[in-house]
């Protein structure tokens, strides 16, 4: 099904009315992606020009640029969070399960919520069996964690005409890569609808920093004026703000304190709720926002 026959166009102001908990006016979605580049394939990014303009393999700097992330960036997320007391979403290919098991125990150990991102880094669109690779990459989480995910990103937002049908057979409840709304929506799957949530391509540090270019600071510029905007609009119908980050990117040195700010600006008003998928899956099923 292409979207028009998955979902029908709406307009965000004429729809019913929507209410969070306890009067509040938004909500802050945190998203942390844990990715494996293997390194006999291209990487998922580059920031260093390839030599003579030709991409080689092994890409050394750029698999040790993701794996810093890993070794020492990431780190940096988990004690942020653990001091504003926020579990985050974890965006995380399944392959982090059995490269990474420390990191991946200790965002389970930390009670962060754990969403399917593929098995690892490749694009939809090159897997040969997506049922499969999902199916395994469920199956994996559910091992290590002990509880079957609900939330799906794909790898880089990738999907075909028929990964929300696989993914609504597998079990999967919602997913980020249709970034098409300030709220969650629904669209239609043979296998009953798939809860869309806001994730982001703008609040993004790969969008921000890596596409973009922009200095580290611009970070803490476009998070606060997008909060700022939707905070007030939130006064009349709540909103959903969604984060994302890398640790190979925002956990870096020159970046964390700017993260930092992001959140240290949002938590200085009321009325501001920290939620993770399985929180806003839940406020939807519960029918307050339909």
């Amino acid at each position: 099904m292409i979207p028009s026959e998955r979902v029908p166009y709406s307009a965000i102001v004429d729809r019913p009315s929507i209410t969070l908990p306890e009067g509040n006016r938004i909500v802050i979605w945190s998203i942390v992606n844990l990715e494996v580049w293997d390194i006999a394939r291209p990487m998922a990014r580059q920031v260093l020009p390839a030599p003579t303009g030709q991409s080689l393999l092994p890409d050394v700097p750029h698999w040790s640029w993701h794996e810093y992330g890993m070794r020492a960036g990431v780190w940096r997320f988990f004690r942020l969070f653990e001091t504003l007391g926020i579990r985050p979403t974890l965006s995380i290919n399944a392959r982090v399960c059995e490269d990474y098991p420390r990191v991946a125990a200790q965002a389970r150990d930390a009670g962060w919520e754990f969403m399917g991102h593929g098995w690892d880094q490749i694009p939809i669109h090159n897997v040969v069996d997506q049922a499969a690779m999902i199916g395994k990459s469920l199956d994996a989480i559910q091992a290590f964690t002990g509880t079957r995910p609900l939330g799906w990103l794909g790898p880089g937002l990738t999907e075909t005409g028929e990964t929300p049908d696989l993914l609504a057979a597998a079990g999967v409840r919602y997913i980020g890569d249709w970034v098409y709304d300030d709220e969650p929506t629904e669209i239609k799957t043979r296998h009953g609808p798939l809860v869309t949530l806001p994730y982001t391509v703008e609040l993004n540090d790969i969008t921000v920093m890596i596409v973009q270019h922009h200095e580290s600071s611009y970070w803490l510029r476009r998070c606060c004026d997008a909060f700022d905007r939707m905070y007030e609009e939130g006064a009349v119908r709540p909103k959903f703000m969604a984060i994302a980050i890398h640790p190979y990117i925002s956990g870096q040195p020159h970046r964390i304190r700017y993260l930092e700010e992001v959140y240290d600006y949002i938590n200085r008003h009321k009325g501001v709720l920290h939620w993770n998928g399985l929180d806003i899956l839940r406020w939807w099923d519960a029918g307050a926002g339909r």
